[in-house]
């Protein structure tokens, strides 16, 4: 992929985290009246192992999970901003698979379509769907941290494409074999599924192969800021766990603090890197 092609990206990316962003506006506006009146709602609380940390401290609060839920798309949109102002000009193979992870945040807007059911009562099809595509989204994110850190340890990028193919087809494997219930949902918002043991299993390999192959990097390439992109990998993944998967105060307040900055590190150590290649 060429850097125009790339910028081309960064650019539709803005445009749609834009729009994402209004429509999150627009439907705070007509959901958060709703929240005092099913607060007391009897539902299973999610299953994050941060969650199970904070859950014995913190009581469920839908105003808490709707606070993450903004800021994840927030940071979405100040997120690809500042990748296309900085990155503009500097060729990093990385970067885009870094980019796809930052853009995923984006569509968390999707869970509000749980409290808007509570409103307009949508058919099961768009519940399913709204599952499905939140579930693909934010498998592509992970999946594409993970292929940033193989990139980095020496992978073939000549064609991007390929890859990203490639990366699409496995998310929606992933995806099209889950089973959702779309009849129950956690406190957080986010659909019941199946399997949830199998692909608490397969976060955390990636998010280990992800963070291993950053410190690996540092050795086949002979740059020590790649420790530190490794490090901001841990950080930043274990951000998005708590923000995406806790349904009290700790989501907004300590996911959103170490989402941003482990993204800050890795895309300010992986700019030095390549700054001067």
């Amino acid at each position: 992929m060429t850097l125009y092609e790339r910028n081309t990206f960064f650019k539709v990316g803005i445009v749609f985290c834009i729009i994402f962003t209004i429509l999150t506006a627009a439907a705070s506006y007509l959901i958060i009246p709703v929240y005092s009146s099913i607060m007391e709602e009897n539902i299973s609380r999610p299953a994050h192992i941060m969650q199970r940390i904070t859950g014995k401290f913190l009581e469920s609060n839908y105003f808490a999970v709707h606070t993450s839920l903004v800021l994840a798309v927030l940071f979405s949109l100040v997120g690809m901003i500042l990748l296309h102002y900085f990155y503009e000009r500097t060729s990093t193979p990385e970067i885009l698979y870094v980019s796809f992870f930052i853009f995923s945040f984006s569509f968390e807007i999707i869970r509000l379509i749980v409290p808007m059911n509570l409103i307009y009562h949508y058919p099961i099809f768009y519940l399913l769907s709204a599952a499905k595509i939140l579930h693909f989204t934010r498998y592509f994110g992970i999946f594409a941290l993970f292929t940033a850190g193989i990139c980095a340890a020496g992978l073939e990028v000549q064609k991007t494409r390929n890859i990203v193919l490639i990366l699409i087809v496995v998310a929606l494997l992933v995806v099209l074999g889950i089973p959702i219930d779309t009849q129950a949902w956690d406190t957080s918002f986010k659909m019941v599924n199946g399997y949830k043991s199998l692909l608490t299993m397969m976060e955390v390999v990636v998010f280990i192969t992800a963070s291993v192959s950053f410190l690996a990097a540092a050795k086949i390439r002979d740059s020590k800021d790649y420790i530190y992109v490794g490090i901001g990998v841990v950080l930043a993944l274990s951000g998005r766990n708590v923000l995406l998967g806790t349904d009290n105060w700790a989501g907004p307040a300590l996911g959103i603090l170490l989402l941003s900055f482990g993204t800050w590190i890795i895309c300010s150590k992986l700019h030095k890197i390549h700054l001067w290649l």
